[in-house]
């Protein structure tokens, strides 16, 4: 990739089925909203609007329009789904999401006590009229830490045979849990076991929700891992991370060395 002169790494382009980048909407200023996808749209593939936060945000029909002009997919996040689950109301999660003309939608079980395998019957089932991402990986810190990195492969294969279209691997916004311990450190062991795995890595999306991670998971996988999570206020500085652009991933893609 050459830009004013520069060797950087080759980055996909719009519309990307790897080297995706996702925000999560925490429930940002109309505003501020759009003013992020109107300057940054082309390095941004989706905004996620996180947890519930969809369900009392005014002037939502707003912001997936102006989404859509932008060319930037949009899904509701995962913990909604369970919520309509926990009162049995699947149903009506369906209906939301058809209603707000949702192509994408993520059904996870980070929270609500359901097994991988019940999680994966509904990857199914709604496989047969969105394409799903589903999540892997619990938000309590305690109960993930319980979790090995041979359960997270064997849920991440389950989901994927289910028909989900990429997985995401669990941080929370926060970056304390799931693929991380409560402290924020990233736990390599599940990682590594991850990358080491016959997985495709373009079917992973890694949550990200601050720089140390970002960058952790790009010197792991490449400049084209999908990150998800990424703040309103980042998909600027992401991007020159991803390109080597900034001092963290300086010499992480340099061909040859300064003398």
């Amino acid at each position: 990739m050459n830009i004013e002169g520069l060797h950087l790494p080759e980055r996909t382009c719009k519309p990307r089925k790897h080297g995706i980048t996702i925000l999560i909407d925490n429930g940002v200023p109309e505003n501020l909203f759009k003013d992020t996808i109107a300057s940054a749209g082309k390095y941004i593939d989706f905004v996620k609007f996180g947890w519930g936060t969809s369900i009392i945000t005014s002037r939502l029909e707003q912001k997936i329009s102006f989404l859509q002009e932008h060319k930037v997919d949009s899904f509701f996040g995962g913990t909604l789904f369970e919520k309509f689950l926990s009162q049995k109301k699947v149903d009506e999660f369906h209906h939301l999401c058809t209603r707000y003309g949702s192509a994408f939608i993520e059904i996870s079980n980070g929270t609500l006590n359901i097994s991988n395998r019940e999680k994966s019957r509904f990857i199914k089932e709604f496989s047969n009229n969105f394409i799903v991402f589903s999540e892997v990986g619990h938000k309590d810190s305690v109960i993930s830490g319980f979790q090995d990195s041979d359960e997270w492969v064997e849920y991440i294969q389950e989901d994927l045979e289910a028909g989900a279209y990429k997985v995401i691997t669990e941080a929370r916004e926060s970056g304390t849990s799931g693929l991380c311990d409560d402290k924020g450190e990233m736990r390599l062991d599940i990682v590594d076991r991850i990358l080491q795995s016959r997985i495709n890595i373009e079917k992973i999306i890694f949550e990200a929700p601050n720089k140390k991670l970002q960058t952790s998971f790009i010197k792991l996988a490449g400049p084209n891992v999908n990150l998800a999570n990424i703040p309103f206020t980042d998909p600027i500085s992401l991007e020159t991370l991803r390109l080597g652009l900034r001092s963290d991933t300086f010499y992480t893609f340099q061909e040859g060395e300064i003398e």
